[in-house]
């Protein structure tokens, strides 16, 4: 009998009364790779928190190698050689990389600090497997890819044997994903196990030994992984029905040049150049991808493109409107919509209600104001037929918008961009973190709103999604337009640019 590195039996671990884990049973074996799958809200962060101790189960039991074990806290697992990366990430932002990977934990040099030793460590993991984090940045500098790449980092620099990963190769290119796998597979061979929790159906059925599916709170099977799993099948259990995965192509011609964008140059929050002379042009009633990896200029391209980060040279035009420079308020009442790339820290007033938060951009206008005081009635109303044709899940419009699972915040921020009937809608990760049936409803959203004669700029870090949706594709390295792609092109001709591969680019028209 194989031996198991994990057994958890029974776990329920409740939240206001709501079962988030409801009786589940979880084994993990040694030396394998285990998926771990479900929608937002069905339980499985939940269920990794609780075996990581970061939650405290109201009944089942933890085995840990065959050994019972009370994991009440994260010292605890980590004791136990368990290493954790989180969705959303667990940093203290103001301290530098070094500095997160140094807490909790004691120093080799008694009450001295051996932040030179470890970062020195650190860097010697990083340039190993590619990462590209310099030990002294600090968290509030780093797009959220590069802080996803340090949780990452500072896992494996604990040497966990078991190793659970929340999205973990979200910002890496398709070669670099191969690389990873690699990594994940020498881990395996080694003894590590690992559970690998992700939305990204192909890499379940690339990678994975095993793989166990939960809904509601509740495991719904574990199926070991051989050519006759399919992704239909996956996503049936996952959600209960069928899920779309490929969408009618556009047979539309794109109109005319709507946002035209002209050798932009900006800096990034460590005032180093970010965008180095990046020109590019979207029209009408089209969607341009934009491929990358994270930290290469793409957050501060979406910011420059929304008002909230100055141009340092370069223009932007809106049909025929200089935009450059100018304040959000400017962008926003001339049809630029945004879905940002943090829905908690840019995108939503997570403490303010859903209400409040559907009507931030136009709270002082006709219907919902008049002679400067709110009008409920027309707020209520108009949450009501906006949260039916969004499918957003809330017990009504005064909830916070931190109550809301992850999916149901995304769908809180496209109701908002989207109803505003924009001309221009720049969105920037659009679906990260969602499951699958999320996902593809924010998709079909995108859409929608290029079918009605929006010019969309769509940045992802899945090439899948942007092979879905795009018209084109552009690539960016280092702050520079690598090049375009035309709808249908080659994953792998995308990732040579995505590392740096530079072609002849398009730019915009006189």
């Amino acid at each position: 009998m194989e031996e198991l590195a994990v057994k958890m039996q029974g776990i329920t671990k409740i939240f206001n009364q709501v079962k988030a884990n409801d009786c589940v049973d979880f084994s993990l074996r040694k030396g394998s790779i285990h998926g771990l799958l479900g929608e937002n809200g069905a339980g499985k962060t939940t269920l990794m928190n609780v075996l990581y101790g970061l939650y405290q189960q109201e009944a089942g039991d933890i085995f840990i190698h065959g050994a019972k074990a009370e994991v009440d806290s994260p010292l605890k697992a980590i004791s136990l050689g368990i290493g954790m990366v989180h969705q959303h990430f667990m940093l203290a932002r103001p301290l530098t990389v070094v500095e997160n990977v140094m807490l909790g934990r004691k120093s080799r040099r008694g009450i001295l600090l051996d932040t030179k030793e470890t970062a020195r460590e650190l860097q010697t993991l990083s340039d190993k497997y590619g990462m590209g984090v310099d030990p002294y940045s600090k968290i509030w500098q780093l797009s959220v890819g590069e802080q996803q790449r340090v949780e990452i980092l500072t896992a494996l620099y604990m040497g966990a044997d078991i190793l659970l990963l929340d999205e973990p190769t979200a910002v890496l290119t398709p070669q670099e994903t191969n690389l990873f796998f690699d990594t994940l597979r020498q881990m395996r061979d080694d003894g590590k196990s690992i559970v690998l929790i992700t939305h990204k159906l192909e890499e379940i059925i690339a990678i994975v030994d095993e793989v166990t599916v939960l809904r509601d709170g509740k495991m719904i099977g574990t199926l070991n992984m051989d050519e006759s799993v399919t992704k239909d099948q996956l996503t049936r259990m996952m959600v209960g029905r069928d899920v779309l995965f490929n969408f009618k192509e556009n047979t539309r011609a794109p109109g005319a040049v709507r946002y035209c964008l002209k050798n932009l140059c900006a800096r990034n929050a460590k005032g180093v150049a970010a965008l180095k002379n990046f020109s590019l042009d979207i029209r009408e009633g089209e969607i341009v991808g934009l491929a990358g990896v994270d930290g290469n200029g793409q957050s501060e391209l979406c910011e420059v493109l929304t008002g909230l980060r100055p141009l340092d040279a370069g223009e932007i035009t809106l049909d025929d409107e200089k935009m450059a420079n100018r304040p959000p308020a400017y962008f926003i009442s001339h049809g630029v919509c945004h879905i940002p790339e943090d829905r908690h820290t840019t995108g939503l007033a997570m403490n303010w209600d859903l209400e409040l938060n559907l009507i931030l951009k136009c709270f002082y206008k006709a219907p919902f104001a008049k002679h400067g005081l709110l009008c409920k009635k027309a707020i209520e109303e108009y949450w009501e037929k906006t949260r039916a044709a969004y499918q957003i899940k809330a017990n009504c419009g005064g909830d916070t918008a931190r109550s809301l699972s992850g999916g149901n915040q995304q769908k809180v921020i496209l109701a908002r961009e989207i109803e505003s009937e924009p001309k221009v809608l720049i969105a920037n990760q659009p679906t990260r973190g969602l499951d699958v049936g999320a996902a593809e409803y924010v998709r079909q959203k995108l859409l929608n709103t290029r079918g009605n004669g929006a010019a969309l700029l769509v940045v992802s870090a899945d090439l899948e999604e942007l092979l879905q949706l795009s018209d084109r594709i552009a690539v960016i390295y280092g702050g520079e337009l690598m090049g375009i792609l035309e709808r249908g092109a080659d994953p792998y001709q995308i990732g040579e640019l995505m590392m740096g591969k530079k072609q002849e680019v398009s730019v915009c028209e006189a």
